[in-house]
């Protein structure tokens, strides 16, 4: 089964989520509210078939959806 597509914006809150930001923090840098980086989490899991925001991290790392963390 194919893995959908990321939206730009579930990609974003992955991208923050890798760097150790915090749903609230994510919400204060895209300038959104915490619920909604915690439904593109969601949606995001959702679409890459895990369960957890750690699991949707390494998945996406894995599948090449969202660029490594580099210092």
């Amino acid at each position: 089964m194919p893995i959908k597509p990321l939206s730009e914006r579930q990609a974003s809150c992955l991208h923050w989520a890798a760097m150790g930001k915090t749903s609230w923090e994510t919400a204060r840098i895209l300038g959104v509210s915490e619920s909604t980086v915690n439904f593109h989490l969601c949606n995001a899991c959702e679409k890459l078939g895990v369960r957890g925001r750690r699991a949707a991290v390494v998945t996406a790392l894995q599948l090449g959806l969202i660029q490594p963390v580099t210092a």
